[in-house]
């Protein structure tokens, strides 16, 4: 697994996904890897680079000395985007991640996109059960935890239905270091952002298990009231790792908020689909601060809310918006959607059709560009099939 020096601390982390797709930061829970996201990873990298990391001391890496803060776990986060050289990321994080998550987000909102707190809360106490678990792990090690972990982090129904769940927890819970896991439960044990939660100004979600006694429904209330603007989702038949217990409900409400809502969704696969992965990808890796509300309104009004409306098939709004670009002269766009016609199964003769149907409306000169733009493009098509 990569590491990369991040505040002397030599951290583990892990790209997949899309090579030129925004980023999502993934961040964990207590006590667990990187493994906990594989329900979400085959849908999150289909729409972006996914990156994870390891907390201190978690899955076998580096377990520097504590005593830890959130502040400290925080700075890990935006250390390591610095580091890889990435300005910003959507971070996802669910318990401890969440709280690294809300930190990052109200130090440094600059760099968040969107963010998702996930079953976490900005104070959880008693401080106390907190420091009397820091010593029980530094006694007896994780493994004594598992038992108690597994009770509050599932309801009662899904254990016996998925018994794999239990090995899958155990597993993870073991490559967590006890003195790590420890610092990281003081850190807990005197951590209070609530009043830190104000200078978020990325677009959040926060996401609560109907069933979770770690974080119950009206802790995740007070924190999305906290939050101007934020959402609040709270997932049936779900406990403190819901994304394990419940990962398409989880899933769905998660990616749901990262693509601005189901209009986004469907707007983004149908962008995609009609002007090729190659195209849009190059459109979000270039995408800015500044920016970034346009390619939010294009994606879910022109795609999202015209290109699937059922009142007309692709191949026939891929026509009527050639006409339009040639009547408008944007023949820098054409060939775009030249091919966008193509992929939506418009043929070449129909293309020749629309071109010579614009000569007579559009004008001679218009269509007579317009042809030799196609004409260039299916050129191009030719030599490259792949294009």
């Amino acid at each position: 697994m990569p590491t990369v020096d991040v505040n002397g601390l030599a951290m583990q982390y892990r790209l997949d996904g899309r090579a030129h797709g925004p980023l999502l930061v993934l961040s964990n829970s207590l006590g667990l890897t990187m493994d906990m996201w594989e329900p979400q990873l085959p849908a999150f990298t289909t729409h972006f680079r996914v990156l994870r990391h390891e907390h201190r001391g978690h899955g076998g890496g580096h377990a520097p000395a504590g005593p830890y803060s959130i502040s400290d776990l925080g700075s890990d986060l935006l250390g390591l985007l610095d580091t890889l050289g990435e300005p910003r990321a959507s971070v996802v994080g669910l318990s401890l991640g969440g709280m690294v998550a809300m930190w990052a987000a109200a130090h440094d909102p600059d760099r968040i996109d969107r963010l998702a707190l996930c079953c976490t809360a900005p104070v959880l106490p008693p401080a106390d059960a907190w420091i009397e678990r820091a010593a029980l792990v530094r006694d007896q090690g994780t493994s004594v935890l598992l038992d108690t972990l597994l009770a509050r982090w599932f309801t009662q129904a899904t254990l016996p239905a998925r018994p794999e769940i239990a090995a899958t927890v155990q597993a993870m819970l073991a490559a967590a270091d006890p003195e790590c896991y420890a610092s990281c439960c003081e850190a807990i044990s005197v951590m209070d952002q609530r009043s830190h939660l104000a200078a978020i100004t990325a677009p959040t979600l926060v996401l609560a298990g109907s069933d979770d006694p770690v974080v119950p429904p009206a802790s995740a209330l007070d924190t999305q009231r906290a939050i101007t603007g934020s959402t609040l989702v709270v997932l049936p038949q779900a406990s403190h790792l819901a994304n394990v217990e419940q990962p398409q409900a989880f899933t769905d409400a998660v990616l749901s908020h990262l693509l601005s809502g189901p209009s986004a969704r469907a707007g983004l696969t149908a962008r995609r689909e009609v002007l090729g992965d190659d195209h849009v990808d190059a459109a979000i890796s270039r995408t800015t601060a500044f920016t970034a509300p346009f390619q939010d309104l294009i994606t879910r009004y022109a795609w999202g809310e015209i290109w699937t409306r059922p009142g007309l098939d692709r191949a026939t709004r891929s026509c009527i918006t050639l006409s339009m670009l040639v009547a408008l002269g944007r023949f820098d766009e054409l060939p775009l959607h030249v091919r966008g016609a193509l992929r939506n199964g418009v043929s070449r003769e129909e293309i020749a059709e629309v071109l010579l149907q614009c000569a007579i409306y559009c004008g001679v000169p218009a269509a007579n560009t317009a042809f030799a733009v196609t004409q260039r493009v299916l050129d191009e098509m030719d030599r490259r099939p792949d294009t």
